[in-house]
C-alpha cells in the first residue's frame, strides 16, 4: 500500500477483557504497530472509544450505567485513564500522541473545522500521533456523530486520509453472524453498500457482532470522500501490516 494518511479506529472490546479491565496487551501492540508504521513514514491517527469502559472497570462497576451523567463523569475519569496509559505506552516506542475531544460543532460549524483541520494538519507535520475521541463530558447523545464508527469517517474526510481501518471483534463483513454459524462467509470485497446494508443490524446481528451498521454507515461517509475502508479484527492488530504489504485481509470497502 502505498497511501502514506492513516486513521485506525479501535474499539472498547479491542481495548478490555471480557471482566470489563483495560487489556494491556492489546493496548502495547496497538502502540507498537502504530509507532512501527509512524517510524516508516505513514501518518497515522487513532480514534478510540474505550473511555466509558475503561472507567467502569477502574471503578469497579457491574455495568454501565443508564443516567447520562453518571456516563458524562464516567467518560471523564476514563479519558483521563486511556490518555495515561496511551502516553505511557507510545512513549515506550519513541512516539508522541496528543488528544483531539470533538463535539458536532468543531465540524459543523466552518471556522471550527478549518481550526481542527489545521490543529490535525500540525500536529501529523510534528510527527505526532493524534488520539481522537468525542468529548463524551459534554456530549448528551451517544454520540453527537452516531458512533465512534462515524466518526472516524468524519475525521478520515476531514483530513484527506488515504485510508481508513475500523478495528471490529470479528475479522470483517460477514453474510451470517459467525458466532452462531460456522459456515458464515466472509466477504472480502463490498462494492454495493446499499445492498449489503438492507441485511444488516445491530451488534450481534445477522451480520455479525461489532454493530455492523454503523460501520456500514462509516463505510458510505468515507467512500463517498474517496476514502476507502477496512474492517479487520481487534484482536488482530498486526495485520495492519498486511494491509501495508497489499495483502488480503479483512472486508474492503474500496472507493473509486
Amino acid at each position: 500500500m502505498k497511501n502514506k494518511r492513516l486513521v485506525v479506529k479501535v474499539g472498547t472490546s479491542t481495548l478490555t477483557h471480557e471482566t470489563g479491565k483495560i487489556n494491556l496487551r492489546q493496548i502495547d501492540t496497538l502502540a507498537r504497530v502504530l509507532s512501527d508504521l509512524r517510524n516508516s513514514g505513514y501518518e497515522v491517527v487513532l480514534v478510540s472509544s474505550g473511555a466509558i469502559g475503561v472507567a467502569i472497570g477502574k471503578m469497579g462497576l457491574k455495568e454501565r450505567p443508564k443516567d447520562t451523567k453518571i456516563n458524562q463523569s464516567l467518560a471523564a475519569i476514563g479519558q483521563c485513564e486511556l490518555m495515561s496509559l496511551y502516553d505511557k505506552m507510545f512513549s515506550e516506542y519513541h512516539n508522541t500522541v496528543a488528544q483531539i475531544l470533538l463535539t458536532r460543532s468543531d465540524v459543523d460549524i466552518e471556522k471550527r473545522r478549518q481550526h481542527t483541520t489545521d490543529t490535525f494538519n500540525t500536529l501529523l507535520d510534528m510527527g505526532i500521533i493524534p488520539i481522537v475521541n468525542e468529548n463524551d463530558t459534554v456530549s448528551v447523545e451517544e454520540i453527537e456523530f452516531g458512533d465512534n464508527d462515524s466518526l472516524s469517517a468524519i475525521v478520515a474526510r476531514l483530513i484527506g486520509a488515504d485510508i481508513l481501518v475500523l478495528f471490529s471483534d470479528i475479522d470483517g463483513l460477514f453474510d451470517s453472524d459467525p458466532h452462531e454459524n460456522p459456515d458464515a462467509r466472509l466477504i472480502s470485497r463490498v462494492e454495493d453498500i446499499g445492498k449489503v446494508r438492507k441485511g444488516a443490524g445491530g451488534a450481534g446481528s445477522k451480520l455479525g457482532t461489532g454493530g455492523m451498521v454503523t460501520k456500514l454507515e462509516a463505510a458510505e461517509i468515507a467512500n463517498s470522500a474517496g476514502i476507502s475502508m477496512l474492517i479487520l479484527n481487534g484482536k488482530k492488530i498486526e495485520s495492519l501490516y498486511d494491509v501495508i504489504d497489499g495483502k488480503k485481509v479483512g472486508t474492503l470497502f474500496k472507493a473509486y
